[in-house]
């Protein structure tokens, strides 16, 4: 996908889907939600491979994120359009003469092979959309040059193609706001930025949070769209979850008091509004919605994963984080409901068996506390290890208003508590205990 045209080459981020079998010519439009989880991905993808190709998606996805995606108030746009002058893909896609009047010699040496431009012309039988038709290596190769030349001139022609193309009419952008799909993308940006120690990705999810717990979390209840100025609509299970997740990603980037307060708020909201009291699981509206046929239930992945498995994550998560058995006898109640229909067709249920494996074995969850100068670079070694499930907390001396169970007692120097579940280790002082410690866990 990387590699292919579904991906950006110039200005990063991802197509909705490919329109041919080697994924190479998308249908251009480009949706949030798509984005967001695939940014976590390639994050655990560098965690797992240390592969650069994935640290170059991610920082060219998180950078076209706030460059295009991110409106001056905070939140996160919807989508951008396929079409520019009524023609899909004419943003895009290139002419060979564009190219050559464009770049160097050299740089067309590189490019060329490079982005597959010495093929046929592979959109309408007369363009080019780029993809990666031959890794630079190779190229290099078989020009006999030196790969850090190579690099540098396929920074420089990258640069002189992107430039041109912003001169073009822009694709349309829907600028609704949608709380899920924030939501999806401030778990994204919040998880890259721990990850890779980005600051200004980190803010990017602050600004959008803050966004949507000022403006579509109205009298203590969340909403589900905002646009030119006013939200509305009862906001579904999917918007509280999937919030709720992003909200557990952002206060291991950085911890918020207010994050927490607000994570609890829609986990309450959750049990009380939309969970069947009499079969366990979540319904997709609350009680007090509009009255339809069907209350739908729903409980297998989608185009977006299912709310009842991100809600039995994040619950079984948050309750564990905060001591709270509410919030882990509604999760195991949403498992006992879908556990039937998870024996009979498991793939369908990807976030419920998560969830499953999660209630069955807690990943662990460690508390660091101490002076926040001496906890960074404890913070930054924890990040930089690929442990799916576990959570993070950082908390400085000093920081007021903590829920009683993360108000762990400060002491000297750094110190860690390591828990899974609600069981929970001595607290450990030393760096090398830590990781020993998380090993055996």
């Amino acid at each position: 996908m990387a590699a292919g045209g579904i991906y950006d080459q110039l200005g990063g981020g991802f197509c909705r889907y490919s329109v041919d079998e080697r994924w190479n010519i998308p249908h251009f439009e480009k949706m949030l939600y798509d984005n967001g989880p695939l940014l976590s991905l390639c994050t655990d993808a560098w965690l797992v491979s240390r592969e650069p190709v994935f640290a170059r998606v991610c920082e060219e996805t998180a950078q076209w994120v706030m460059r295009a995606m991110q409106s001056p108030e905070g939140g996160y746009y919807s989508s951008l359009d396929a079409d520019s002058e009524h023609e899909e893909g004419k943003f895009y896609v290139w002419s060979q003469e564009e190219v050559a009047v464009l770049l160097t010699r050299d740089e067309q040496a590189i490019v060329s092979p490079h982005f597959g431009l010495d093929q046929d012309a592979n959109f309408e039988g007369s363009h080019w959309h780029l993809y990666i038709a031959k890794p630079l290596e190779r190229v290099a190769a078989d020009l006999g040059v030196e790969i850090s030349a190579a690099e540098r001139l396929l920074a420089s022609a990258r640069q002189k193609l992107y430039a041109a193309r912003e001169q073009r009419v822009h694709p349309g952008r829907d600028e609704k706001v949608l709380t899920s799909w924030n939501a999806l993308m401030i778990r994204g940006m919040a998880h890259a930025g721990r990850v890779f120690g980005r600051a200004d990705w980190i803010d990017s999810a602050c600004r959008a949070t803050d966004f949507v717990r000022s403006t579509l979390h109205v009298d203590g209840r969340l909403l589900a769209t905002y646009k030119d100025g006013r939200a509305h609509l009862n906001a579904y299970l999917d918007d509280h979850a999937y919030l709720i997740d992003a909200l557990l990603e952002l206060v291991q980037a950085r911890f918020r008091v207010e994050d927490v307060d607000f994570a609890q708020a829609l986990a309450d909201a959750i049990i009380a509004r939309f969970e069947d009291a009499s079969a366990g699981g979540f319904f997709f509206t609350s009680s007090d919605h509009e009255k339809l046929i069907v209350r739908l239930k729903p409980g297998p992945d989608n185009a977006t994963p299912s709310g009842n498995g991100v809600a039995a994550l994040g619950l079984q998560r948050l309750g564990h984080l905060l001591g709270e058995p509410r919030y882990l006898d509604a999760a195991e109640r949403a498992l006992r409901a879908f556990y039937p229909q998870m024996q009979q067709h498991a793939s369908a249920f990807a976030t419920l068996c998560m969830a499953l494996r999660e209630y069955m074995t807690p990943a662990p969850s460690v508390i660091l506390r101490g002076d926040e100068e001496a906890m960074r670079d404890w913070a930054a070694t924890m990040s930089r290890a690929y442990r799916p499930g576990a959570m993070v907390i950082t908390l400085r001396n000093g920081l007021a208003g903590l829920p009683p169970v993360l108000n762990n007692p400060q002491r000297a120097g750094v110190n860690a508590w390591v828990c899974r579940g609600v069981n929970c280790l001595p607290p450990i002082a030393e760096r090398d205990a830590l990781e020993a410690a998380l090993g055996s866990a």
